[in-house]
């Protein structure tokens, strides 16, 4: 399915292994490294829009559907967090991208990217979380309702009630700096049945990659830039898991060489959509950071 993607964007297909075709949507020139972003759970490239539009000016982008979502073909296996991640180094492999890559991961996207760079540590320029999925926030029952309520949501817009989905993934709006049609682009392709249905069959393996996030916080990141942005605002029901993730999040970074944490007061989980200045600040920050690791490296030679 073709999708406009907006100004400034262009979409391209590519076909996997396996034969299934994946959506991207690219953006910017010059030698790197590449940016890819990876969406969280439901929500598909475009919700990346206005970012990659403007990190695009400054580097190589990359964003993508995973399966099920926007023009992508569908997966018949199960779209567990191992799937997912074999799709995206299937993706990279398939486009040729052999040097390393940035990777930008909000909410779900953050496990997604956590993994790629554990099996694929020498692909990885750096790191991006954008308030990240953590192990903490996943215990069994907060999993089940998580797969509730994608469950809920895809009735909801099967139904029509997108505004209903868009008021209650974005109680606070859009940012002012996201134009219209950014906004358009991003809700006609989130606030879908299409996107909820594929985000629920994603939202069923949330309690089984639980042992697997543990691991991989565990063991840490490769010793890469690696900036976390996280939410500050307390919205309901974070009263208690909000303090807990960001405190979690600067544990992680502590551990990593070159980690630091970022939080914007202004902004709950939906940081790319309602503050995504700091989100910028941080790629461009990690872009820069990469671009002068391997001019030193090369002058080591």
């Amino acid at each position: 399915m073709h999708l406009d993607p907006g100004a400034g964007l262009t979409e391209r297909f590519v076909t996997l292994p396996d034969g299934r075709k994946l959506r991207t949507v690219v953006a910017g020139e010059g030698p790197g490294p590449l940016v890819v972003f990876e969406a969280g759970m439901s929500a598909p490239a475009a919700t990346w829009s206005h970012t990659q539009h403007a990190i695009s000016a400054h580097t190589r982008t990359l964003s993508y559907d995973r399966a099920g979502y926007g023009g992508s073909d569908e997966d018949p296996a199960d779209r567990t967090l191992e799937r997912i991640v074999d799709d995206l180094t299937a993706l990279l492999e398939a486009i040729d991208e052999v040097d390393p890559v940035i990777l930008v991961g909000h909410s779900w996207g953050g496990p997604i990217v956590r993994l790629f760079a554990d099996r694929h540590p020498d692909r990885v320029a750096g790191l991006v979380f954008v308030d990240a999925t953590l192990a903490e926030a996943m215990p069994p029952h907060n999993a089940r309702i998580t797969a509730w309520s994608m469950r809920l949501m895809g009735l909801l817009a099967r139904f029509g009630a997108q505004r209903l989905i868009e008021r209650t993934s974005l109680p606070h709006g859009f940012g002012p700096e996201i134009t219209d049609e950014r906004a358009r682009i991003m809700l006609r392709d989130y606030a879908c049945h299409q996107a909820m249905r594929t985000g629920a069959r994603e939202a069923k393996h949330i309690g089984a990659a639980n042992p697997t996030m543990r691991r991989l916080q565990e063991k840490g990141t490769p010793p890469v830039p690696t900036i976390c942005v996280q939410g500050g605002r307390v919205d309901r029901g974070m009263s208690k898991l909000r303090p807990l993730l960001n405190q979690k999040a600067a544990v992680l970074m502590a551990a990593v060489p070159d980690g630091k944490v970022v939080v914007v007061h202004g902004a709950g989980h939906a940081v790319p959509q309602e503050k995504p200045g700091p989100v910028h600040d941080a790629v461009l920050e990690v872009v820069d950071k990469a671009r002068r690791g391997k001019e030193r490296q090369a002058t080591r030679r």
